[in-house]
């Protein structure tokens, strides 16, 4: 996943102040379908929903936000329901691909153990499909990736197939690649070799905050804190109004069982801030309180 570009000092509070301007002004300079893009990207699935469901007339585009709004909310069969309409109606659009893969893999999460498989497969499908098109795609390549780890064989999951995937990779992205491969020497429990790929992957993207990210999560989990701490200085220092860097800190704070007044700081700054679809929900930061509360 992409990492994104904030702005800082002064232009950055202009934007998160007019992040926040009601729809009705926005509405200004902006058409009803731009008007729900923009409440999705700042997590506001609720109103984007009511706008979309509004429209007389729902073109691909408009099936997919849906679907997406749909997903968000945990609603994962009108999420499906949604997509599928969007894919017949486009015909071949990698992102539509990858969202059904993620709302049939929710299915397949909640369903029973009968119906399950077979959301499991189209989950996989969709997401080979999401890369066939667009190798460069790292959330479907991501996804991918996790489910060859997660799935069993019989269900279209294993090692070797993680591992020719990370192979593809390595021609288009070799920083990605070396991601991947950390993840499958983990699941291995290969810890230096995994440990190895992720500083490979930092030394090819020095300046990708996710990557330094990803060394530091890794190394406190090894019990590794200082080194881990170093990271996440390293990390805001390259992105500071990133808001995955003040979440996953917090997190290995309370994964360790330290510093926890300062994971509450930091939980209670991040549920404030404006987020995107892209970093944790604040659903996930709000349980991670629950569990540190004095």
């Amino acid at each position: 996943m992409e990492s994104k570009i904030y702005l800082t000092g002064e232009k950055m509070y202009f934007v998160r102040w007019l992040l926040f301007l009601p729809a009705t002004l926005l509405g200004a300079s902006l058409s009803q379908v731009e008007q729900a893009r923009d409440l999705y990207q700042r997590t506001n699935y609720q109103d984007s929903l009511k706008i979309l469901s509004a429209l007389p007339s729902k073109d691909p585009d408009v099936l997919q936000l849906l679907g997406q709004n749909y997903f968000m909310m945990g609603d994962y069969k009108k999420a499906t329901d949604a997509l599928e309409k969007s894919l017949a109606l486009s015909g071949r659009e990698p992102k539509v691909y990858l969202w059904l893969g993620r709302a049939y893999g929710r299915r397949a999460e909640t369903a029973g153990p009968f119906t399950a498989p077979g959301y499991a497969s189209h989950a996989r499908k969709m997401f080979e499909k999401a890369v066939e098109m667009d190798i460069s795609n790292r959330e479907a390549v991501g996804d991918l990736l996790d489910y060859y780890l997660g799935a069993p064989g019989f269900l279209g999951g294993g090692l070797a197939k993680a591992e020719e995937l990370a192979n593809k990779i390595a021609a288009v992205d070799p920083p990605e690649s070396h991601y991947l491969f950390a993840q499958i020497e983990d699941k291995r429990r290969r810890y230096e070799a995994a440990e190895q790929h992720l500083r490979r992957a930092r030394e090819l993207a020095p300046r990708h905050v996710n990557r330094v990210l990803d060394l530091a999560l890794f190394l406190a989990k090894r019990g590794r804190h200082q080194e881990s701490a170093s990271l996440f200085a390293e990390a805001e220092g390259l992105d500071p109004a990133n808001p995955r860097v003040v979440y996953y800190r917090a997190q290995t704070y309370i994964e360790s069982q330290r510093n926890l007044e300062d994971a509450r700081k930091l939980l209670r700054e991040y549920v404030a801030l404006p987020l995107t679809p892209e970093d944790p929900p604040r659903e996930s930061a709000r349980a991670l309180l629950t569990k540190i509360q004095p």
